[in-house]
């Protein structure tokens, strides 16, 4: 019997009454380049064992006021069809609680649209961190694949924010020039002198659904080598929480989906240690904007000793 996976090593909490659900869906059936995105979601909640409870731009224990859960990993069955696994992967997302803040780990970029239409299927913004557009309408054949999700997203009809983006067909640009609903931030001009200042005006403008999408490779490959399809340039740590706390900090936009995908872990382990500092400041800053620093610390998942 398998060991369940675990957040900072921590018991998890019953899924019905967490504050945050962390789903790993550890697939991998397109990669075109580097493998082993089917090994992130345990990398990275094997690599959480290392951080402290204590969350310092907050300022705050998040676990000691939030109740947290790692749900069973939804992984493909053997000789399983794209469209079956991509089918239970939507229902099982469809049956989680939707008061919850849902943090899907990857696996590959594939596994974002059925969950998208199972938990926003009225509509919302998606915000997508990636060095690559993912706008191809099939690949390889499939359009299940790692290259094709927010294709599928666009078609329908969910506006699109991409940022960092630095890699796409000519095909793909010209579904951007001709799309007003997809809003492109390219590397290179945010890099620019005053070109990120309004990239976190416009986020902070925002109101709605709105679900972030966030592919490690939008990332710096200095700063993480372990992805699947590495590309030059990219975004610092520190651009990454700027978007991410500029949406949580937006009393207009209710964020209660994320996920992270596309980590392919590597030796020296840096790689998916981002990732789960990544994913702890998600909760953090999610869990502060909500509220929960200020509500009695009741049923801890950290012990008395865990500190």
């Amino acid at each position: 019997m398998k060991r369940p996976m675990q957040f900072l090593s921590l018991p998890n909490a019953a899924p019905a009454e967490a504050d945050v659900l962390i789903l790993p869906v550890p697939h991998e059936q397109t990669a075109t380049y580097k493998p082993g995105t089917a090994q992130g979601p345990a990398a990275i909640l094997a690599a959480s064992e290392q951080l402290e409870f204590f969350e310092e731009d907050m300022a705050w224990c998040p676990l000691r006021q939030m109740k947290l859960a790692v749900l069973p990993a939804v992984e493909a069955l053997a000789d399983e069809p794209e469209e079956a696994f991509h089918r239970r992967l939507f229902e099982r997302a469809e049956q989680l609680p939707s008061d919850a803040l849902l943090i899907a780990l990857g696996g590959e970029h594939s596994i974002t649209p059925e969950m998208l239409f199972a938990r926003m299927p009225e509509g919302g913004t998606v915000v997508q961190l990636d060095a690559h557009a993912d706008l191809r309408p099939s690949y390889h054949g499939s359009i299940y694949n790692h290259a094709c999700p927010m294709y599928r997203i666009r078609a329908r009809g969910y506006p699109l924010i991409q940022i960092g983006i630095r890699s796409l067909h000519a095909d793909e640009a010209a579904q951007i020039a001709n799309d007003d609903g997809i809003t492109v931030w390219f590397d290179r001009a945010l890099q620019r002198p005053g070109g990120w200042q309004p990239l976190l005006d416009q986020l902070a403008l925002l109101s709605g659904p709105v679900w972030l999408s966030i592919d490690m490779d939008g990332f710096d490959p200095a700063l993480i080598t372990g992805v699947g399809t590495p590309q030059p340039g990219g975004l610092s740590w520190h651009q990454g929480l700027d978007v991410l706390q500029t949406l949580t900090e937006n009393p207009a936009v209710d964020l209660r989906n994320i996920d992270i995908v596309e980590l392919a872990p590597e030796p020296s382990r840096v790689s998916e240690m981002m990732a789960a500092k990544l994913l702890q400041k998600c909760i953090s800053y999610w869990g502060k904007s909500q509220g929960f620093d200020q509500r009695a610390a009741q049923g801890s998942q950290i012990g008395v000793n865990d500190e």
